[in-house]
């Protein structure tokens, strides 16, 4: 595992930038010298992604039964999941003070009541795991802190204190929260940065001792079992005042300096940046040609997918898709609508107007959700998210219509994100259905638990049994559409897409793999009324089996068409569809 000539100078490079020159050859040893002690003992994995990959996000304890959590998430999984996913993102499993897991005590350890690390590499078994590396900050009540605060050499330098009077108010802010907060130690007290809660102290990775020891912390993930890295929170990572300490050069270098050490130790791993950000400022997190994250998240989706819904109108989204690049085959996207923190607002900033996003904040408070802010630099708040089940963010809960038609709506918004190039990214909440939780709220006092409910084994498993029930109604059809996606080539994440733009009432995406020759039409009529097409050289829709001789294509409300076109049709390297476009407005 030791470091190649050319790859122990583009770490060196690297660190230069990072620490300058003095100090860099010292750090790099120390890399090599850690790279030494995991030689050997990290598992090989699966390499890259395909068509038959998609994500399920879950928390260690989202389900709950006699066994411990962990267990029961895995035989959940086995049992009524299987193959229909193939990564599973436990959030974060380490034992923790607040913020449900990400103010983390120690890094190295298993909550306790959740299981062992027996459990995680069960599950590594079956899926690919992704871990969280929550290495932007620590808990209060860390081991890191504590030694810190008794003054121990070894933690000298580990957070950034300054005088409670610097002028901060260039600081990027995501919290209505002070960005200081006092702590008492052996030689006194002090000031130390928290980005976003007092509970949740920054580390400073100025001090080259910090990066050595998360670059230990992951690779010691990769032996228990990860085969992907989520590095949250991650454009906060370096201070610099003046600044907006938000996606500084440094924290990209720090990222690429990840992935070098992975690139010898553990190719297979990737790295998935957690950016809740503009989408411009989301898709540097690449890098140069994918020599940063190999993922990222799809943020702009949740909010456009949403807003197509409740205007009954794709043209924002269909605008905004037609900007998305093709990133393959060195990266590629997770596309996402629910994830276990809100819908995200920062992302469509330069998509959506002012009033608009203020329309989807109104939204949200009307269908019996909240809106998280963020403090901005002249003290104004503006939207970060909105706080609301995806199931009601599409489906306004005051309005009284057939379950049929709900779970329709719902799916379409599921269908938008295995249509376009890259991975779905599915909560676990959404892939059962799940309502907001009203419960949770008032039981923490926490916007953001309105998602996160847990749900008991025994009760679930009834309702997946209930052909009645709401929550099987969204399962089936969401695994089924799950396991024709997976054997369909032109989905795999990275052939190449075109938006094609059939009127505001049609999203629809055309998806071609050059090497199988599938090409795949999605098409998804986002309004409550009929739509019909003429799409010439159409064989068939795979999710209904109907054919298409003579080309007219008719779509329901809210319905989704995975259209194959016929194969003379593809050994035409300019052909065209026609378009003739008629839709008949429906009633509520």
């Amino acid at each position: 595992m030791a470091l190649t000539e050319q790859r122990n100078t583009s770490i060196l490079d690297r660190l230069i930038f990072i620490y300058g020159e003095e100090m860099a050859p010292q750090v790099a040893e120390a890399i090599e010298e850690l790279l030494g002690r995991y030689e050997g003992t990290l598992p090989d994995g699966a390499h890259g992604w395909s068509e038959a990959d998609a994500v399920l996000i879950a928390y260690g304890d989202s389900i709950l039964g006699e066994n411990p959590p962990l267990e029961t998430l895995g035989r959940f999984l086995r049992e009524r999941v299987g193959d229909s996913i193939s990564f599973v993102h436990i959030l974060p499993f380490y034992p923790s003070t607040s913020d449900d897991g990400f103010s983390v005590v120690d890094f190295r350890e298993v909550r306790e009541d959740l299981g062992g690390w027996k459990d995680i590499r069960n599950l590594s078994r079956d899926y690919r795991l992704i871990f969280d590396g929550v290495v932007n900050h620590v808990s209060a009540s860390s081991s890191y802190m504590k030694a810190f605060a008794l003054g121990d050499p070894a933690r000298e330098g580990f957070f950034v204190a300054m005088d409670p009077r610097t002028d901060t108010s260039a600081v990027l802010r995501t919290r209505n929260l002070p960005l200081l907060h006092e702590y008492e130690t052996s030689s006194g007290s002090k000031w130390l940065w928290t980005t976003f809660s007092r509970d949740q102290v920054d580390l400073n990775y100025a001090n080259p001792a910090v990066l050595l020891e998360i670059l230990d912390v992951l690779l010691f993930y990769v032996r228990q079992g990860a085969s992907t890295i989520r590095l949250d929170a991650i454009p906060y990572l370096w201070k610099a005042l003046g600044t907006s300490c938000a996606h500084l050069p440094q924290t990209h270098e720090i990222i690429k300096l990840i992935r070098d050490v992975f690139n010898v130790a553990a190719p297979h791993v990737l790295l998935l940046t957690e950016t809740n950000v503009p989408h411009r400022e989301n898709i540097s997190y690449l890098g140069n040609q994918g020599d940063e994250a190999q993922m990222i998240y799809n943020f702009c989706l949740a909010p456009l997918i949403v807003w197509s819904l409740f205007k009954g109108d794709a043209s924002a989204l269909t605008t905004w898709a037609r900007t998305l690049k093709s990133i393959g085959p060195h990266a590629t996207y997770l596309n996402i609508t629910a994830t276990h923190d809100g819908i995200g607002m920062r992302p469509v900033e330069e998509i959506l107007s002012e009033s608009e996003r203020a329309e989807l904040v109104q939204l949200a408070y009307d269908r019996g959700g909240d809106m998280t802010g963020k403090r901005n630099s002249d003290g104004t708040v503006s939207p970060y998210e909105l706080n609301i089940s995806y199931f009601d963010a599409v489906n306004d809960p005051r309005v009284d219509e057939p379950v049929e038609l709900k779970v329709r709506r719902f799916m379409l918004s599921q269908a938008i994100p295995m249509a376009l190039p890259g991975i779905p990214g599915i909560y676990i909440h959404s892939l059962l259905g799940s309502r907001s939780d009203h419960d949770g709220v008032r039981r923490t006092g926490r916007a953001r638990s309105i998602n996160r409910q847990q749900l008991a084994m025994r009760e679930l498993a009834g309702e997946l049994d209930d052909p009645s029930c709401l929550r099987v109604r969204v399962f089936e059809v969401y695994r089924g559409m799950l396991h024709l996606r997976r054997q369909q080539s032109a989905f795999h994440p990275d052939a190449p897409h075109e938006i094609v733009d059939y009127g505001p009432a049609v999203f629809a995406v055309r998806r071609t793999n050059a090497e199988s020759g599938q090409t795949l039409v999605a098409l998804h009529n986002v309004t409550d009324g009929d739509v019909a097409l003429n799409l010439p050289g159409i064989e068939r829709d795979i999710l209904t089996g109907e054919h298409f001789p003579s080309g007219a294509v008719s779509l329901s409300p809210y319905q989704v068409r995975w259209l194959i076109l016929e194969p003379p049709l593809l050994q035409k390297k300019n052909s065209t569809m026609g378009l003739a476009v008629r839709h008949q407005p429906g009633t509520r």
